[in-house]
């Protein structure tokens, strides 16, 4: 019975992740395209619409350009350059702004704001999905239409310098290149002085046409220290000694009569009020675009930058450069750029973009000629064949300008209405694999959930709010502040905790006298759950003894309520307030490192005290070393001092002191894993497989402490303190069962995820910590430790419920009910955003919320899911084992 019973335990958790993976695979789109192996050409291109027996045969005006320099400067803040600070920050770019030759425009990014999509999006035109955020880690070769093809197709030699993802999605496209790795954070310095070393040299040749210039360094500064880094000043103030260098070249280099030069700044995405991206507040999505050429008429004062969005640049660099638009693109030309052609050239771009655009509808929508855009830019192109009649018969009222200028402003219409269409049209969706997912996810809860129960008043808010929770995600901007709820809902806990504590402790003492031959003068034993007396570790103590440890069960969930608001204060986190200042950026300036330093060691001496009781000797030994190792890391890149170390001193990357807590981690879990292996096959020891697992535990808590920033160490700290006092006093002394502790791990796992600092956000996502102890970047580590950190509260609860059930001796069920409860709790919000994300698909806004905060879930309820199918399959073989 015990077999078949976990066989279809086993099979319930396989057949969840089976669904959650199934629907994955239909929920991340296929952005809108047509076929990836074909490519527009200019053999392609439609005559321009003439009217009347004698057809103009003119395919493309001739390029306006005829060289391009890009500068992308990764993280580049619009306020950076049109800010309060842009005067001070880059001197030269504001000149240009104010005064020069240029256009200035505000380019919207598309969330994900990740430096790969990004990339695709400049180049192709298109709107990438946020399977992309995983295609960033490791950028295959770009295979549908793009700029760069195109380019290289029309013969354009090309140089890049800078970020090695531009080599990766375009292989033996470039004649002359360098890449630099985009993912070590740690240096800011060497990798944009591996592109500038190039300039000099580069920019004497005449044997190139593009030049591509990607710099890294500033999205590496706000990683490490944020937007208001005493670093940014210096560094954008470099990037603007280089634009400068680069213009002044440019200008020696022109001469009379030749095709202007078009001089391109812009970034790939922003960076949040943290230093990060990949989200869609407006920091991270507003974007620089600065184009600079003689072609344009001269500025006489700062004028405030029109928002376009960042896919426009590539119909308008494929038009500049005479080249065919992107299938792809869903951008529409940059009409100020080419306001200076003739209005026939004019049109005619206006016109090539339009009928590249109306294919696109066509090959996306199946009812593309009920779509507005599209009968608009018929109209248009009506209009244009007539009005391009008269001109070649000769006609030059004003009548017939005035003619064009409408014209024009019904082609600028349609292109405004026809990309917004396909921009909301962000993918096609396999909805038969989401719908079986979606029943499937939803049918493996039910099946798992068998059995009654008989519910407590404690019972009822713990399902009560999770239900709740669920529930509140049908609103975007619960999701976007969802923190708010877990801190309530925790809240909630901690005060019916304390009420049921006050019960057991003294209101039902009065009560159980006589009932069990108790006297006023004696310690009670309370009663089990079937109503007879059950041994009180309380019996074994004196009258004192007992009294101390009921008043400091009561004093636990009021303990536990102080540190929750304390730690509400060390990080603002969510969408509406997190610009505003907290406890943790307090801790992080530079005037109070003291007393940084001062709470960091502090917190990693209570960490040893709480985490060293269950281990060996020798792992005792290895924790106090690997503490000491973590507060010398952070004492070696600036975060803390050491008593005998200045504040100025110099930092380092600290590789070495963090490579020395590595060691002691994995000898840590060498010596947990050998008892939980011994306990397992030599000797049926509970004592020896408890201590095998808190070892491992405490090897987690000791990779975390590494890896987390020395402000949040008071997390890390208070999560232990919790874990040990709720363990000792609440979970224990009370008796609540497998399923109420593993709702309160949830509980408590899901609000230390915020308490961290993290949101449903990518830009939260700190990456630097993937580079704690690397000298260069390595793929493998880098994912893993970033995936760690940020899941560190949730793992660390989860870890902590498997020690705590297998060390109380309870049955293998009871562990097992455990793990599958876990396992269900995380799959509840799961299949919720199956049904809202596929109810809410078209809006842009909704996705840019909802799809970062389904890839989390997605990926926590197959993480649960596996940890728990391991444990529980190891718990019930060992129980099975048993005579």
């Amino acid at each position: 019975m015990r077999v078949r019973s976990s066989f279809f335990a086993s099979f319930c958790l396989v057949l969840e992740v089976l669904s959650v993976a199934l629907f994955l695979r239909g929920f991340f789109p296929v952005p809108v395209k047509s076929s990836f192996s074909s490519k527009s050409k200019l053999s392609d291109l439609p005559d321009e619409p003439f009217t009347g027996s004698s057809p103009n045969l003119s395919k493309v005006p001739d390029p306006i350009f005829k060289r391009v320099v890009i500068v992308l400067i990764d993280a580049l803040r619009e306020d950076f350059v049109f800010g309060p600070n842009g005067r001070k920050y880059m001197p030269y770019t504001r000149h240009l702004v104010e005064r020069g030759s240029t256009h200035s425009f505000v380019a919207k990014a598309r969330p994900p704001t990740v430096t790969m999509p990004r990339i695709k999006a400049l180049t192709t035109g298109s709107i990438p999905g946020f399977i992309d955020v995983v295609m960033n880690l490791n950028s295959p070769a770009l295979l549908e239409d793009n700029l760069i093809w195109q380019a290289k197709m029309a013969g354009k030699r090309m140089v890049f310098y800078g970020d090695d993802t531009w080599v990766k999605l375009f292989p033996k496209h470039f004649m002359e290149y360098d890449g630099t790795t985009s993912f070590f954070v740690s240096d800011y310095t060497e990798v944009d002085n591996n592109v500038t070393r190039h300039l000099d040299n580069t920019l004497k040749r005449d044997d190139w046409d593009i030049l591509i210039l990607h710099y890294l360094g500033l999205d590496h500064i706000g990683h490490i220290s944020g937007p208001h880094s005493s670093l940014i000043q210096p560094k954008l103030m470099e990037m603007d000694d280089i634009l400068k260098k680069i213009h002044g070249s440019l200008i020696l280099k022109e001469t009379e009569g030749a095709l202007p030069y078009l001089l391109v700044l812009c970034g790939d995405h922003g960076m949040s009020e943290t230093g990060s991206h990949g989200g869609s507040s407006a920091h991270e999505v507003n974007t620089p675009l600065v184009l600079i050429s003689p072609a344009f008429k001269r500025k006489v004062g700062m004028e405030k930058p029109p928002t376009i969005e960042q896919v426009d640049l590539t119909p308008t660099l494929a038009l500049g450069l005479g080249l065919p638009i992107s299938q792809n693109s869903v951008g529409r030309l940059i009409q100020p750029v080419v306001e200076e052609a003739s209005l026939r050239d004019q049109l005619r771009f206006l016109h090539l973009n339009g009928h590249q655009l109306s294919c696109l509808l066509k090959d996306s929508m199946p009812a593309y000629e009920k779509e507005e855009g599209y009968e608009q830019f018929r109209v248009a192109e009506k209009s244009h064949g007539n009005w391009l009649k008269l001109v070649v018969e000769g006609n030059t009222s004003e009548v017939l300008n005035n003619m064009g200028k409408k014209v024009l402003k019904q082609y600028l219409e349609a292109l405004r209405v026809m990309s917004a269409a396909l921009s909301k049209q962000m993918g096609k969706y396999d909805m038969y694999s989401m719908v079986v997912g979606v029943v499937l996810v939803f049918q493996s809860p039910s099946r798992a959930s068998g059995g009654g129960w008989s519910l407590s008043e404690l019972d009822i808010l713990l399902l009560a709010g999770t239900a709740g929770h669920t529930l509140s995600l049908s609103a975007s901007s619960f999701v976007e502040e969802e923190h708010q709820v877990w801190y309530f809902l925790l809240n909630t806990l901690c005060l019916v905790v304390f009420q049921d504590v006050c019960r057991k402790y003294f209101r039902e003492r009065s009560a159980n006298i006589g009932v069990i031959g108790c006297s006023e003068d004696k310690d009670c034993l309370p009663p089990s759950k079937e109503g007879y007396a059950v041994a009180s570790p309380l019996t074994d103590l004196g009258v004192t003894g007992a009294d101390s440890e009921r008043w400091l069960a009561l004093a636990t969930p009021l303990l536990t309520l102080a540190c929750c608001r304390l730690l509400r204060s060390l990080n603002q986190t969510g969408v509406q307030w997190v610009h505003l200042p907290d406890l943790g950026h307090w801790l992080n300036s530079s005037e109070h490192k003291t007393v940084l330093s001062l709470l960091a060691a502090m917190s990693l001496a209570l960490i040893y005290f709480l985490v060293q009781r269950r281990c060996s000797w020798v792992s005792k030994i290895a924790l106090a070393l690997g503490l000491l190792g973590v507060y010398s890391y952070r004492a070696a890149v600036g975060n803390v001092v050491l008593p005998w170390q200045h504040s100025g001193g110099n930092m380092s990357k600290g590789t070495m002191k963090a490579r020395f807590v590595y060691v002691f981690i994995l000898g840590i879990f060498f010596t947990g894993s050998k008892d939980l292996l011994r306990s397992q096959v030599i000797t049926a020891d509970a004592r020896l497989k408890s201590r095998g697992l808190w070892e491992i535990y405490s090897g987690v808590v000791l990779l975390v402490a590494l890896l987390f920033r020395a402000h949040n160490l008071p997390v890390l700290c208070c999560c232990l303190l919790v874990q040990s006092l709720m363990a000792q006093f609440i979970w224990k002394k009370l008796h609540y069962d497998a399923a109420q502790t593993t709702i309160m791990h949830y509980w408590f796992g899901q609000a230390f995820f915020y308490f961290q600092g993290n949101s449903n956000s990518i830009a939260t996502v700190d990456i630097s910590v993937g580079f704690v102890g690397l000298e260069s970047y390595v793929e493998a580590p880098a994912v893993f430790l970033t995936a760690l950190s940020t899941y560190a509260g949730p793992l660390l609860w989860a870890s902590h419920l498997i020690c705590y059930l297998s060390s109380e001796n309870r049955s293998s069920v009871a562990v097992g009910h455990g793990c599958y409860c876990l396992a269900l709790l995380r799959s509840v919000p799961a299949a919720a955003y199956v049904v809202l994300v596929t109810a809410l698909r078209y809006h842009l806004f909704i996705w840019s919320v909802f799809s970062p905060k389904l890839l989390y879930e997605s990926m926590h309820t197959l993480l649960t899911a596996a940890i728990c199918l391991f444990f529980t399959t190891m718990e019930q073989s060992r129980s099975s084992s048993r005579p």
